[in-house]
């Protein structure tokens, strides 16, 4: 088992822990979300929001040693608690790991019953920055080769 299933599985864990009370998992998520690092002023700029999202969402990434490390903010505690989930999951990962990982904890909690759809088109345009971030890596490496 890969250490991004294995953190999928932990997370799955802990949502069903909850036992589908859709009110216990919204605040949880937000718990998680207030668990995030602080992400720096600075870094909260224009070009660093996700679009798509109904809420502002930052979103910084850096390539270190062949991995990817986000960082990000909302000004929504739910959306904040998304992000962190998905922080989770894809940070510290390489650019492949990151392009073919399915997030399969997403369908496996209840994801969907518990955002509207709305912010589910927020929380896929997150995973499709993540994954653009992830592809220019790994093309800037190939360049590099």
């Amino acid at each position: 088992m890969t250490a991004v299933e294995e953190i999928q599985n932990e997370i799955i864990e802990e949502f069903e822990f909850l036992a589908d009370d859709r009110e216990s998992t919204i605040f949880y998520i937000m718990e998680l979300g207030q668990k995030l690092p602080a992400m720096d002023d600075s870094l909260k700029t224009e070009e660093n929001i996700i679009k798509g999202c109904q809420s502002k969402v930052w979103l910084t990434s850096e390539y270190k040693n062949g991995k990817v490390y986000f960082k990000a903010d909302s000004n929504t505690d739910i959306t904040k608690g998304l992000i962190s989930l998905l922080i989770r999951v894809l940070s510290g990962q390489t650019p492949d790991t990151i392009l073919n990982t399915e997030l399969n904890f997403v369908e496996k909690i209840g994801m969907g019953q518990v955002i509207g759809s709305q912010r589910s088109n927020g929380f896929n345009a997150m995973i499709k920055q993540m994954k653009l971030y992830a592809l220019g890596y790994r093309a800037k490496a190939q360049i590099n080769e």
